[in-house]
């Protein structure tokens, strides 16, 4: 049962003015006109994105076809772009010659000579092979290998050695947690390395499967998904960067590397050809779950982690170092932004029809009927099952593993650059914003500079795709987003988790639901012009003013939440709470709250049951002026007592 309590229009009789006195008749009661704040003003421009100058830094998107080896116009650093995106490595490790020629030869050009192959050994040790220019981060990253495989368990030993023999697109279908055996179904995705090896003559080093799944018209249902997922992988190759940068695996730099038993027969015996910068393993896992994740959005941060976790299996494997598998995911990021943007997968509606066949054929496999249904469906399992369940521990397990615990060596104060291309990464997480506001994200998202490896011209380095999938990092100009829940999906509801920083202003538009998770600092004041803006933490609304002239503020967190400025709430809005114990679901307003009508809808968290005759707390503020138009308790009858300093419900049955 619920109740309303109604703004009077007309003059009140003295008795029931009197019986509205009694109530807290607060500090409009009179016949002065309630004075309406205007919307916080914010920093007046949006902050912008700006890929790096051309000339300086050409784009790996516009010059992705140029990573290729044996062929002379592309044996350099200023021509190969697969080796020109990790070029921060030759601050740590300079290779005996510069060019792509580890066992690779390739004729004359025009104007570019011939390349003979290199004598390189293969071996370390020989400062004729190549020089350590930082001993500390090169001392660094084998340790972390010795480490790990000295004190890695069975199961991480079991692992390395799926991951290592197991085609790459088929052990990555496992970040999908429920929706995995689906799209395995879907893809028709076949392996013959899934058994334990128990001895020598068990272990199986040749995966007879089919890697990714039938593509093409041989599969109706999934076919345009599988080729998807395989045109990611286009000028990809790592050999060409492996044949330049000539750094060997970790395990012929140190004997207390311990590679497992099962993978001894694989190591190579050739070390000349056999480089460890970079991993290809990581970054084909890097590819492959970028195009999975472009797929299936609702899965994104958890295919996303999977892709870096087998990349640290390489390292469990002895076959790599941290360095080599943060190489396979940097060249990995810029290699799938250019399919998307400038090669196969960005053909006509190439990108819109996988993304749609995909969920034709996985939702009602999973038994979904709307999107948000599919979205449940892949978060329904927990971590007894689906090792990703857990977004706090995959946030930090990410983060892990973009550094391995390496020390900055430069600056770290340099503001981030986005590479031309890469905000088409989060074009399907975050549908609902444009191409230059996904770019801001990835920007106030990055990592901070001065880390090995990452500081490379363009940016691709710094990229943290995990932290941009939970929004913005910070506010450093005004922010709009519009949401039109009837696209469904993400476009009706997503969520902010970030911690949210800078001097910039929110405004909320369209019919979606924007949940803000984190603890936000930004300042510039938020705007609610019309849909749902959820505050689920004690300062999701951030420091300034909140403007509430359409839709619903809804409160629905452990705590109360604190508007560190102003409060403003018009006529036809709605601010819903959801109460609990202590300070659950309770508005606290550090400024002034002017009322200007709107309702006031008030619900129970589960377990929390108010006797008749208590009192609930529901807005405090410095000063409150004005008052709700309607009033509405769950389960209630209830009068409202509105003070200087707030408003309280009295439960009256």
């Amino acid at each position: 049962m619920s109740i309303h309590f109604r703004r009077r229009t007309l003059t009140l009789s003295l008795v029931a003015a009197a019986a509205l006195v009694a109530c807290g008749g607060g500090s409009d009661s009179g016949t002065n006109p309630l004075k309406i704040p205007a919307a916080p003003l914010g920093v007046g421009h949006a902050e912008t994105a700006p890929s790096a100058d051309a000339a300086s830094a050409p784009p790996f998107v516009d010059n992705a076809s140029s990573n290729q080896r044996g062929d002379a116009r592309y044996a350099t650093l200023q021509t190969n772009a697969g080796v020109r995106v990790l070029a921060p490595f030759l601050d740590l490790w300079q290779p005996r010659s510069l060019l792509v020629d580890a066992g690779q030869s390739a004729s004359a050009n025009g104007d570019f000579p011939a390349v003979t192959p290199s004598d390189w050994s293969g071996m370390p040790g020989d400062a004729s092979d190549g020089l350590v220019l930082n001993a500390q981060v090169h001392a660094a990253n084998i340790q972390y290998v010795v480490d790990a495989t000295s004190k890695r368990t069975a199961a991480q030993e079991l692992q390395a050695y799926l991951d290592d023999r197991r085609g790459k697109g088929y052990s990555v279908t496992d970040g999908l947690g429920p929706l995995t055996e689906a799209w395995r179904s879907a893809a028709q995705q076949t392996t013959t390395i899934s058994a334990i090896p128990v001895d020598a003559a068990t272990v199986k080093y040749d995966d007879k499967g089919n890697n990714i799944g039938v593509g093409g018209s041989a599969n109706t249902g999934f076919g345009a998904v599988v080729d998807f997922v395989g045109n990611i992988g286009e000028n990809g190759s790592t050999e060409p960067a492996k044949r330049f940068y000539k750094y060997a695996r970790p395990w012929r730099w140190s004997s207390e590397v311990k590679v497992p038993p099962s993978l001894e027969p694989v190591k190579s015996p050739t070390p000349a050809t056999d480089g460890g910068f970079l991993s290809g393993h990581a970054a084909e896992a890097t590819r492959d779950v970028i195009a999975m994740a472009y797929l299936v959005p609702e899965r994104y941060q958890e295919l996303l982690l999977r892709g870096l976790e087998l990349g640290e299996y390489r390292i469990f494997a002895g076959m790599h170092s941290p360095l080599d598998v943060i190489g396979g995911r940097i060249q990995a990021q810029a290699v799938a932004a250019a399919s998307l943007t400038t090669g196969a997968n960005a053909v006509g509606t190439r990108r819109t029809d996988a993304y749609q066949q995909a969920h034709a054929a996985l939702m009602p496999a999973v038994g979904a009927s709307s999107p948000a249904a599919f979205y449940d469906f892949a978060h329904s399992q927990g971590r007894e099952v689906d090792r990703f369940a857990d977004h706090d521990a995959n946030k930090a397990e990410y983060l892990r593993r973009l550094t391995y615990g390496l020390p900055p060596i430069g600056d770290t104060t340099q503001v981030a650059r986005v590479p031309k291309g890469a905000e088409v990464l989060l074009e399907t997480r975050l549908p609902y914003l444009d191409d230059a506001q996904r770019r801001v994200v990835l920007k106030t998202t990055a990592l901070p500079s001065g880390y090995p490896l990452m500081d490379d011209a363009e940016g691709w380095g710094r990229l943290n795709l995990f932290a941009a999938a939970d929004g913005y990092g910070a506010f450093n100009g005004d922010v709009a987003v519009n949401m039109d829940a009837s696209l469904g999906g993400f476009h009706a509801l997503d969520h902010w988790r970030n911690d949210i920083a800078g001097p910039g202003k929110l405004s909320k538009l369209g019919s979606g639901t924007l949940v803000l998770v984190g603890h936000n600092s930004y300042s510039g004041g938020t705007e609610l012009k019309s849909g749902t803006l959820q505050a689920d933490s004690v300062n999701a609304l951030g420091t300034g003013d909140v403007h509430v002239s359409g839709g619903t503020l809804a409160c629905s967190g452990p705590s109360s939440v604190v508007v560190g400025g102003a409060y403003t709430q018009l006529a036809n809005t709605t601010l819903s709470l959801t109460l609990g114990g202590g300070s659950a679901g309770r508005l606290e307003v550090h400024g002034t709250a002017t009322l200007a009508g709107g309702t006031l809808k008030i619900t129970l968290r589960p377990g929390f049951v108010p006797a008749v005759g208590d009192s609930l707390a529901v807005v405090s503020t410095t000063q409150l002026a004005g008052r709700f138009d309607a009033i509405t308790v769950e389960g209630f009858k209830v009068t409202p007592m509105y003070g200087a300093t707030g408003l309280t419900l009295h439960i009256d049955g």
